[in-house]
């Protein structure tokens, strides 16, 4: 028993005299050659010998005993003593062995034993052999052990673990499948991953996948395969997939993670796979790419110049071509803050625009800006109609600013030389012969007076401009024009009224006078009114003086009615009739001498309106020819673009051609008004001939159809008759019906004549020469006529019955007409019905 270690220097310093084995040198050979094979060994033995079992063990055996526990004294002890909290488990193992002569095996066998201090779950793997002594008896248990307490215990845990790994793989809100062996069978799976293939875990547990979505094997199988070949992750995101399940295919996005799965011994044995349905987010995030694609497509093909300036930099992200053309720029500034890419802006005040809107949020447009901008290496001046938009992000704040704009430097140029022709005509309007006053609000004031109006109402221009219009001339309060003028200004619709009575103050003493009175409406281009024009022409002269001769003529009838009703009652009152007779030829000398003043009057009134129409046919027109000129430039060269603004220059247009439309009807009234009639025979069936044909595209575009009978020839002046009858076809065919389909109705005209006696006259005619019979041309249409209330409204100038956008028009032809009739020494009269139609007839003399 020489060596053995610690053991062995216990074992041959024990007092074995002592126990019931004596001495060492009685024990049997048997004992000595297993203790010396114990002592010796360096895996953990032990030996139970004897009746009483004592306990020998080795040094390998000795850490399995504890600190301060069973070592040294379990040596030379018998087993119940030293083992007394597990005997009952090991005695009958004991005794198996000695009785049986068998030996036993146990693996990782729980027996607690008491060891540092404490009674510990000690898990072993042992032998128990039988040891006989020299007569062949089984004497002792030879026992070969190991502690497996910690394999145990790390078994436990990793079942534990591998428990609590199933749990969580149950659980998890991803799908998550193990899938092992070459078939790729479905080791472990949870609900989730069992719902994205529209499957139950049951359905899939211990099968190969395949099998039961064959569908996904050619997608998934090569990297399944990659995974266990390499044992390397693969990561894959917002991957396709689809698998059919009861007839119906379901499809959608994965975030996958395809990680090997190893055994305790590192091998791969097959491939965990995480999947994540991530169908919401990626057709979220499709959209989010669709919609930015569309914004940056919306940009880049806008009609308009538009640009994205993104952070407090104004960092340009995206600008259009149009928008880099404005520039004179190439598409290497996008990226570039705005100083470093237009840095000729920076004493502008774009920038600080631009940062307040950042800071605060608000919207900011602005038309007509100048900006100064180095385009081809020249600083020149553009104007821009502009619109800064703040974009905000989800949390609510700006990130952005969305900039468009149009170049409006011609409509701006343009603009400003039509403010300057504008005031060429406000100058022609100074020097007009006719009083003239420019009226807006607020408060009716006076914004232009030329010299006759300031002279009409007795002031001086200083005294009216920019003064409201009661302040200026208080003494008109309560006559009603300030009511007309507002009227004017609420409905656009021209107020005119002929010989109008007015009270003013003049040379210190509220005087009457009468004027013809015009007010037209003022509008910008895009047809907002923003005034009114007021025109009046003092006939106080002529109205006085056909006062006084209608007072006169009144009187000379009373008087010739009395003198007969005299002369036949009383013939001897001869004397006094001749007295009252003289007295009334002095009366007519003197009417005589107010007539001649009159005409005076009339003809020096002429003149004055002979020079206003020559200013109305040069100085006026000649501002609006060019008004004309520059817009007809302004739409050919440039009229692409100017996108929207192409609109307020048609209306511009348009307006200028109706203003100038309504000073060539003006002048061809006033000339109709001033000029003599030529007496020649005329023949009507060529004049109304000659007036179909120069209406022959009017004609043929409204499918018209107009009938003549026979008509007279009468003696006149065969231009104005001309005038007169090609105004009435026009009006008949102008003023067409609709059914109630909204289709026109093509238009039914019919003239003809009559020859009437004197006596049957209309009551309201009043023809300016008498004769005995009289011609009457009736022109009757289908058209869509009108109240008869207004019958002696519409021979008014500027009158209408409907608005300019419903019928084109001045208002001025059948004043024109009325005009040539009375010239003609008849009239026109007007019978109508709404819906019904309407006849002009026009009364000339036979």
């Amino acid at each position: 028993m020489d060596g053995g270690g610690e053991m062995g220097a216990l074992t041959r310093q024990y007092d074995w005299a002592a126990t019931p084995l004596g001495p060492p040198e009685r024990w049997p050979q048997s004992l000595r050659t297993t203790l010396s094979i114990i002592l010796h060994s360096r895996f953990p033995m032990f030996l139970f010998w004897g009746e009483q079992h004592l306990c020998f063990y080795n040094d390998a055996y000795r850490p399995s005993l504890g600190k301060d526990g069973k070592h040294p004294q379990a040596l030379g002890k018998p087993g119940a003593d030293v083992w007394p909290e597990v005997w009952p488990i090991i005695k009958p193992m004991i005794d198996q062995v000695l009785t049986g002569g068998e030996a036993t095996w146990s693996e990782d066998q729980l027996i607690p034993i008491y060891r540092n201090g404490q009674l510990e779950d000690v898990y072993w793997t042992y032998s128990y052999s039988p040891v006989s002594d020299e007569s062949g008896k089984p004497m002792g248990v030879f026992v070969t052990c190991t502690e497996t307490t910690q394999k145990v215990n790390i078994l436990n845990r990793l079942q534990l673990s591998e428990q609590r790994f199933q749990n969580l793989v149950r659980e998890a809100s991803v799908g998550i499948v193990v899938l092992t062996g070459d078939d790729m069978v479905v080791s472990i799976v949870n609900n989730a991953y069992a719902r994205l293939i529209n499957r139950s875990a049951g359905d899939l547990a211990g099968k190969p996948l395949f099998s039961i979505v064959p569908e996904t094997e050619a997608d998934f199988r090569p990297i399944l395969d990659q995974v266990r070949h390499t044992g390397e992750p693969v990561y894959l995101y917002g991957r396709p997939y689809f698998v059919y399940a009861d007839d119906r295919k379901k499809e959608g996005f994965l975030n996958l993670v395809y990680q090997p799965y190893r055994e305790q011994d590192g091998n791969v044995s097959g491939v965990m796979v995480l999947c994540q349905d991530v169908t919401e987010q990626v057709a979220t995030r499709q959209k989010l790419a669709e919609s930015e694609a569309k914004f940056r497509s919306l940009i880049e093909e806008a009609p308009v110049a538009t640009c994205l300036f993104v952070g407090p930099s104004m960092r340009i992200d995206i600008a259009n071509d149009t928008m880099l053309g404005y520039w004179g720029k190439s598409r290497a500034v996008l990226g570039q803050p705005l100083n470093e890419a237009l840095p000729e802006l920076t004493e502008q005040p774009f920038p600080q625009i631009l940062a307040e809107i950042y800071s605060s949020g608000r919207i900011h447009s602005e038309k007509g800006a100048r900006a100064d901008l180095e385009v081809n290496g020249v600083l020149s001046t553009y104007y821009f109609d502009y619109t800064y938009k703040p974009l905000r992000n989800a949390a609510g704040a700006v990130y952005a600013i969305l900039n468009m704009a149009v170049d409006a430097t011609d409509r701006v140029v343009a603009q400003q030389q039509i403010e300057e022709t504008q005031q060429q005509v406000l100058t022609s309007f100074e020097q007009s012969p006719v009083a003239i006053a420019i009226i807006s609000e607020p408060d009716l004031t006076f914004r232009m007076v030329n010299p006759f109006y300031a002279q009409l109402v007795g002031r001086h221009p200083e005294q009216l401009i920019d003064k409201p219009l009661l302040a200026a001339l208080p003494e008109i309060e309560g006559q009603g024009f300030d009511q007309l003028l507002r009227q004017v200004m609420a409905t656009g619709v021209p107020y005119v009224a002929p010989e109008t009575e007015v009270s003013v103050m003049r040379h210190n003493q509220l005087e009457t006078i009468y004027v013809d009175l015009n007010y037209q409406p003022r509008r910008k281009t895009d047809g907002s009114i923003t005034g009114v024009l007021v025109i009046a022409t003092d006939v106080t002269g002529q109205v006085k003086t056909r006062q006084a001769i209608e007072a006169s003529e009144a009187r000379y009838r009373k008087l010739s009615e009395e003198l007969d009703q005299q002369v036949r009652q009383r013939t001897n009152e001869l004397e006094i009739t001749n007295r009252a007779l003289s007295a009334t030829n002095n009366e007519f000398t003197a009417a005589n001498r107010a007539l001649e003043e009159a005409n005076y009057d009339l003809t020096r009134s002429n003149q004055n309106l002979e020079q206003f129409a020559y200013i109305a046919s040069h100085d006026l027109q000649e501002p609006l020819r060019k008004i004309q000129a520059f817009g007809d430039i302004l739409k050919s060269h440039y009229g692409t673009a100017l996108g929207a603004g192409v609109d307020h220059l048609d209306r511009m247009q348009a307006a200028a051609s109706r203003m100038s439309q309504l000073i060539h009807d003006l002048l061809a009234f006033s000339r109709i008004s001033t000029s003599q009639a030529i007496a020649i025979p005329v023949a009507l069936d060529e004049v109304i001939g000659q007036g179909i044909e120069n209406l022959s595209v009017a004609i043929d575009e409204a499918s018209a159809q107009i009938r003549v009978e026979a008509l007279p020839t009468v003696m006149g002046d065969r231009l104005q008759l001309g005038q007169l009858f090609q105004n009435l076809l026009s009006n008949a065919i102008k003023f067409s019906r609709r059914d109630e389909n909204g289709d026109s109705i093509s238009p039914q005209v019919i003239v003809k004549s009559t020859q009437i006696p004197a006596s049957d006259l209309p009551l309201s005619l009043k023809p300016t020469r008498h004769t005995e019979s009289y011609h009457c041309i009736a022109v009757t249409d289908n058209g869509i006529g009108f109240d008869e209330k207004y019958a002696s409204r519409i021979f008014q100038v500027f009158q209408r019955l409907h608005a300019r956008n419903e019928y084109a028009g001045t208002g001025v032809g059948l004043a024109i007409c009325e005009k040539v009739a009375a010239n003609h020494g008849g009239g026109i009269v007007a019978h109508s019905r709404p819906g019904a139609g309407a006849t002009f007839s026009v009364y000339l003399p036979a």
